[in-house]
């Protein structure tokens, strides 16, 4: 008979936030066993960016998240080196208009209070920081703490550096739990793996991992797609992007909504973002999204009039009702954590997460408040009739509603 593997904990899901929590936990002391149907990075972490924001972020639990997050990042940088493609070019958030001006200038405020560093930036100082950026924008602000990676690239590293078993290709069909309801392992289409802990990191699908261990949790997908250029001489020096975004980013609209993002790569290409749009997983090429992100780009930076598209890709934010992600022990199943729920910041927000749950695994008190990121607060059955109801969000201190428009297509 095959032996069954054992080890102190489950991870289910070999994206970034997956490979964070293995991490830690490792380092924390824990036998970890890293589980995934697919390759690392084979989900959203493949589909993204490597961003790692604080300044799309109001002032509240996420946002303590991202700080603790960016910091840990620059940990990880020294430590792995130029492997990752850690750039901390910083990002710098531009407003057409005077009213959209003194609307991201009330939330820079805001987040200096919570320890962010954001700097106000006049209209004839934008050129000095992106010379190739449209004339006339209203000014601006600048974020030094944004920074880039290179995520599949990361991801894999955060595996390595962890030395967690690592099981690709092997799909987890059910969590095991005992006669008192307590998790003790994963059943997968290879075998069981026994554990007392399961972390749930399994981004988009964390839905359905919470329900195969008998739980709800209403994580749904949101799309977007990414425009890669040709590579080119490094003319967009920072993440640059519209006011615009940061309310996207918080709106519940299932609806499409494009706001111009773009920035250059270590590589050469430059990414340009960003969309969202609640379609279920459907995959299908959108000639009208990109279409949008084309031409808010060219408002930005008219420079990329005349260069070429070279390829189109697509990934899906894991989205929870109140944009918050869950992250901690669920107390409807010992044993069970989730890591999960991200939206478009999980890239950004895994090191953070990591730590925080290897800090709830081995008792220790975690550096945040878990309460804002609990993964019961959807427990409500009127919850699950229409999981992006806004109705079902918990309170969000803090939360920007809106934008002056900017002529986003």
């Amino acid at each position: 008979m095959t032996k069954r593997p054992s080890g102190d904990v489950v991870v289910v899901g070999a994206g970034m936030v997956g490979a964070a929590c293995a991490l830690y936990a490792a380092r924390a002391g824990l036998d970890v066993i890293l589980v995934d149907r697919g390759p690392v990075a084979g989900g959203t972490t493949g589909g993204g960016e490597g961003n790692l924001l604080v300044s799309d972020k109001v002032p509240g639990p996420e946002l303590q998240l991202a700080l603790l997050s960016v910091r840990l990042w620059a940990e990880l940088a020294q430590e792995l080196g130029a492997a990752v493609e850690y750039e901390p070019k910083g990002g710098l958030v531009v407003a057409a208009t005077p009213e959209a001006l003194s609307s991201l200038t009330d939330l820079a405020a805001g987040q200096r209070t919570a320890g962010v560093t954001a700097v106000r930036v006049d209209a004839e100082q934008l050129h000095e920081l992106e010379p190739y950026l449209a004339p006339g924008q209203a000014g601006g602000v600048l974020y030094p703490q944004d920074a880039q990676v290179m995520p599949t690239l990361a991801a894999a590293h955060l595996v390595r550096a962890s030395g967690a078993r690592l099981e690709t290709g092997r799909t987890v069909t059910r969590v095991l739990r005992d006669t008192a309801g307590a998790v003790r392992g994963v059943r997968t289409d290879r075998g069981d793996i026994l554990a007392p802990v399961v972390v749930n990191a399994a981004g988009t699908w964390g839905a359905e991992v919470a329900a195969l261990a008998g739980v709800g949790l209403p994580v749904l997908p949101r799309r977007g797609f990414v425009l890669v250029t040709e590579p080119l001489p490094r003319r967009v020096r920072h993440k640059v992007y519209a006011a615009g975004y940061v309310a996207d980013v918080a709106s519940d609209s299932a609806a499409l909504q494009t706001s111009p993002v773009v920035e250059g790569t270590a590589a050469g290409p430059v990414l340009i973002g960003a969309s969202r749009e609640r379609v279920g997983f459907d995959r299908s090429f959108s000639l009208p999204v990109l279409r949008a992100l084309a031409a808010g780009a060219t408002r930005l930076f008219p420079f990329l009039e005349h260069v070429r598209a070279m390829r189109t890709y697509l990934g899906f934010r894991p989205c929870l009702p109140d944009h918050l992600p869950a992250v901690g022990p669920d107390p409807r199943v010992p044993g069970l954590f989730h890591a999960c729920g991200h939206e478009g910041a999980g890239i950004g927000l895994a090191t953070g997460t990591g730590r925080l749950i290897a800090q709830a695994l081995t008792g220790e008190r975690p550096e945040l408040d878990l309460t804002p990121f609990r993964p019961e607060r959807f427990d409500r059955p009127d919850c699950f009739d229409r999981p992006g109801r806004t109705d079902c969000r918990t309170d969000r201190p803090g939360r920007l509603d809106r934008f002056p428009e900017e002529g986003a297509p």
